[in-house]
């Protein structure tokens, strides 16, 4: 009984432990939880109490009886067998004294003996095995009755407690009794009322019915949109496939049921774009494309994807506000507060070295406003083109393709010095007159921050890949084919102060050449002057100011591969950029001048911002003149390390030779150009590292990296501590 009832109270405690769980499961409702603990407390009691009872038992009956068992029936016993033995014992002695002969007197005498001693003990141990039965029989009725007397009383205890327990739980289990009866009334309720809706429902047309999702990007789960799209395989089959999809942590994933681990699609929404795909046989289709991978995904409803897919650019726009502010956060805690009192020359010598991308680029007049829309703020920039963007406008240069605009963030990416400096001599103002000359001829009005994506998409498009804005190129006067020696070599030794003006001179010179009655200038004016402040949109004049700008130029209209030529060598990028927007080709060849490219001219110019210009817009690092010499050694010979480094990092050869049959190197050495040596060999060195470390290898040594980007930055901050060991006579070596 004892065991039994241990088990039954370890079966007890086990539903209890449901109960509570129960309980916890169902903490939404506080009737059911409130209920459950307390009844689940109660009865918990009560297996207290049988533990209590059964160890009662154990002491008041188990412990005595056993006590009672082992010591006195064991006494008993002893007893009970002494008196066995001596019992046989007289009857021996009775057998033998029986049959000794009369004749013997000696055995009569001793068998006689042997009787009274025998009998007189059988006496004895009779009465001690009367004395032990008398003992245990009284005994034996004590010690039941007390035990069954303790055990009783247990069970009282056990009752009383259990009254008293339930006796207090009463007025609460009436109460709950009464809200059991409301609820049964409620519930009948609600099941007439939900029959009535089943029944109106079930009339209802069902045929235009849509799933209604709305985004939210602020939701408290991080989840700004979830439901089923299909998914197409990547497979060869292509299948489709439900999946349940979500935005979240600014990723796309999916789940294909509820408790499997999530498939990220896109790591960092920042990095994709999204758009309709109306060319393949399933409705209601989008794609999610990212720079590794797409995704095609088919909603339910053309409703369900035009929600997808605005829920998408919301999050990405999300995604590059929250990283924007993080840095703009950053950089105002890292950079010291300005004072009020700070002189011109202060301001100009911070523009050069102190502050961040976003105040130096935002600087430049036109770009406190995105190029395209106006919007105010713009944290984006096109690097080939040198624009500022916002980010909306961002997006939309990003899907054109980097061979017309290469999209960066001025406040999350690292900019390096030539980078700036080329975003300085362009700017939104220069930009837009090119690319929006005509923007009135044709009768288009300009973005407004307000309007529609669909509508800033196809202006953008016909802005920069159509370039239906852009003022053709009539057969008029150009620049002078020759520039003169001096301006040559004054451009070619002015610094990093005289750079970052030149997008004011071009300003200057485009209100020049774009006012209504045509150049403005009077014939005194020098050809020197012509060819430093006239650039090609000047060549967009009325037919009576023809006459006038032969007189200045005699030479006739250039192709705009040889205006995109000439201008790289003067470091003009506003003309550079024009001549790009009339068609010219990057990797245009002079083959009237040994098939020398644009880049070439640029090197020869000097301008390590003008060679930038033209690699961030195409141009190949590696096309050679009749010589053989392609830019790096051209930079080379003439001893620009920056140009050189600048080279080497974009993939430049280093072991092509010349006519004469000498690589960069050799040159530099014949040169005794320490810096650049020291650059080539580095390059050397690491090419020869990547090579050894087979095709999974690393990109490159760190200190290699290193080494490079502090030569980049003194080629744009310090160029002339990299002419401490190029030879006086530059040109002639």
């Amino acid at each position: 009984m004892i065991d039994t009832g241990k088990a039954f109270c370890t079966a007890n405690k086990q539903f209890m432990n449901g109960i509570r769980d129960l309980a916890q499961y169902s903490c939404k409702d506080a009737l059911v939880e409130t209920s459950l603990s307390k009844f689940s407390d109660t009865l918990q009691e009560m297996i207290n109490y049988h533990n209590i009872l059964f160890d009662q038992t154990q002491r008041s009956i188990k412990a005595q009886l056993q006590t009672f068992v082992k010591e006195d029936i064991r006494k008993f016993k002893d007893a009970k067998k002494q008196f066995e033995k001596v019992s046989e014992e007289k009857e021996n002695a009775l057998v033998k004294n029986a049959q000794v002969q009369r004749n013997k007197q000696h055995e009569v005498e001793e068998a006689t003996n042997i009787l009274t001693a025998t009998r007189k003990c059988f006496r004895h141990i009779a009465l001690d095995y009367v004395l032990q039965i008398n003992v245990l029989q009284s005994k034996r009725r004590a010690e039941i009755l007390k035990s069954m007397l303790s055990f009783m009383y247990a069970h009282l205890a056990f009752f009383h407690q259990g009254y008293d327990l339930f006796s207090e739980l009463g007025p609460y289990m009436k109460d709950l009794g009464a809200q059991l009866d409301q609820l049964a009334v409620d519930a009948a309720k609600e099941k007439r009322d939900m029959e009535q809706k089943h029944s109106t429902i079930q009339q209802k047309d069902y045929s235009s019915d849509d799933t209604k999702l709305e985004y939210n990007v602020d939701a408290a789960n991080g989840i700004v949109m979830e439901g089923y799209l299909f998914k197409r395989a990547s497979n060869a089959f292509k299948t489709w496939n439900r999946r349940w999809f979500s935005i979240q942590n600014n990723q796309l994933v999916y789940q294909k049921k509820f408790k499997d681990n999530p498939t990220v699609v896109v790591e960092d929404l920042r990095l994709c774009t999204v758009k309709h795909c109306e060319d393949i046989e399933r409705r209601f289709c989008f794609e999610v494309v990212s720079p590794t991978k797409s995704c095609m995904l088919q909603a339910d409803s053309e409703k369900l994807r035009q929600a997808w897919i605005k829920a998408v650019q919301t999050s990405i726009a999300t995604a590059y506000r929250e990283k924007g502010d993080e840095s703009e956060k950053q950089e105002k805690k890292s950079s010291p507060s300005t004072g009020s009192l700070e002189s011109g020359s202060d301001t100009k010598e911070k523009l050069l070295k102190g502050e961040s991308a976003l105040q130096r680029v935002q600087c430049i007049p036109g770009n406190a406003a995105c190029c395209d829309c106006g919007l105010a703020d713009p944290r984006w920039a096109s690097i080939n083109l040198g624009i500022t963007l916002c980010i909306e406008c961002s997006g939309i240069h990003r899907s054109l393709g980097v061979h017309f605009s290469k999209v960066r963030s001025l406040t999350l990416d690292s900019w390096e010095p030539e980078l700036l400096k080329l975003m300085c001599e362009l700017g939104n103002d220069v930009i837009n007159r090119i690319y929006e000359a005509k923007l009135e001829k044709v009768g288009v009005k300009k973005l407004q921050p307000g309007s529609q994506r669909q509508e800033k998409e196809a202006y953008i498009r016909a802005k920069y890949v159509e370039r239906k804005f852009v003022e053709k190129q009539p057969a008029s006067v150009s620049l002078p084919e020759k520039v003169s020696p001096q301006s040559q070599e004054e451009k070619r030794h002015s610094g990093p102060e005289k750079s970052l003006l030149a997008g004011e001179q071009g300003a200057a010179s485009q209100k020049v050449r774009s006012s209504d009655s045509g150049i403005q200038q009077s014939a005194d004016d020098s050809r020197e002057h012509l060819a430093s402040t006239v650039s090609v949109n000047s060549l967009y004049e009325p037919e009576g100011d023809k006459q006038e700008s032969s007189v200045l130029c005699d030479s006739k209209q250039p192709s705009p591969g040889l205006q995109l030529y000439r201008a790289a060598f003067e470091k003009n990028l506003p003309d550079m950029a024009e001549a790009l927007a009339h068609g010219a080709e990057v990797n245009w060849v002079n083959a009237e001048e040994n098939k020398a490219t644009p880049l070439i001219q640029a090197v020869r110019g000097g301008s390590l911002v003008t060679c930038e210009f033209l690699l961030q817009n195409g141009a190949n690092v590696n096309i050679r003149d009749t010589k053989g010499r392609g830019p790096l050694h051209h930079a080379t010979v003439l001893g620009h390390t920056g140009q050189v480094c600048l080279f080497l990092k974009r993939g430049a050869n280093q072991h092509a030779t010349d006519e004469d049959g000498k690589d960069p190197l050799s040159i530099a050495v014949e040169a005794a150009n320490a810096d650049i040596v020291t650059l080539l060999r580095l390059a050397r060195m690491n090419e020869e590292m990547r090579e050894s470390e087979g095709l999974y290898g690393q990109p490159g040594d760190e200190i290699y990296q290193d080494i490079f980007r502090d030569f980049s930055q003194m080629a744009s901050n310090n160029p002339e501590k990299l002419n401490r060991f190029q030879q006086s006579d530059s040109q002639k070596s």
